[in-house]
């Protein structure tokens, strides 16, 4: 087995060969590159004090030389905020979404990752009951039901997620209020259902999580139009306050 003072030795010699290929006007900075134990499949680059620091998934160890200089040019040109090489970004994709990899990730989110669970009984809404009659209205009551829990903080941003590694489903503490119409919780719950569904689709190395079959059965939902429109109310809200804050 190589030591691992050597890979990371080898790591930084590609990072300083990916700063000198997209910024050739000046030299490659410091670079400390480090495995990292991540949950799951992440990767790291930032630049402190002059010095950039890197942190690759451990999971990658032993990915080969053409993936691991792929990697460094994804990540240089994120910092550098250049457009990644789309040889490089394929290269990667390709390995990432192996179903080895993505094995690999997924056991060590489930080993190393935590999901705090809160409840599924809201102030206002019952998740558990929402599930069941979403369940047999449209599923044939076919759906595993998954942990069913409202987040912990009040979300605008994301208002439902599914999350397959740990068979959960958190929907956005916003939504358990007297003023949000029960059909559009049970729209957002509805949406998560149909990713246990419908799992994402790997195509030429991406992950498809909404695809032409997802959005048709999506709109079969009786208040698609009216969702589409509160989504879009709650995305206006969100960019005035944020434009507010900045102000």
């Amino acid at each position: 087995m190589v030591a691992l003072s050597d890979i990371q030795t080898r790591f930084t010699s590609l990072y300083a060969d990916a700063f000198r290929q997209l910024d050739p006007k000046r030299p490659p900075p410091p670079i400390e590159v480090r495995l990292y134990p991540y949950a799951g499949l992440n990767h790291t680059i930032r630049l402190r004090g002059g010095r950039v620091y890197v942190r690759v998934s451990d999971i990658f160890r032993d990915a080969p030389m053409n993936v691991q200089r792929a990697l460094a040019f994804i990540l240089v040109a994120k910092l550098l905020r250049r457009r990644t090489p789309q040889f490089q970004d394929r290269v990667y994709r390709d390995f990432a979404c192996t179903p080895q990899i993505l094995r690999a990730s997924d056991i060590a989110r489930r080993r190393r990752g935590r999901k705090i669970i809160s409840s599924a009984r809201g102030a206002f809404y019952n998740l558990e009951r929402m599930f069941e009659r979403l369940n047999r209205r449209f599923f044939d009551d076919q759906l595993k039901k998954p942990t069913l829990t409202w987040s912990q903080r009040r979300t605008r941003r994301i208002l439902g997620h599914h999350d397959p590694v740990h068979q959960t489903i958190v929907i956005s503490k916003t939504l358990d209020a007297r003023d949000v119409p029960e059909w559009f919780v049970e729209y957002i719950l509805y949406h998560e259902m149909l990713h246990i569904k419908h799992p994402a689709r790997i195509i030429k190395g991406r992950r498809f999580y909404h695809t032409k079959t997802f959005r048709a059965e999506e709109e079969r939902f009786p208040y698609y139009v009216e969702a589409q429109e509160w989504l879009e109310r709650i995305s206006l809200k969100r960019r005035t306050h944020q434009r507010a804050r900045a102000a």
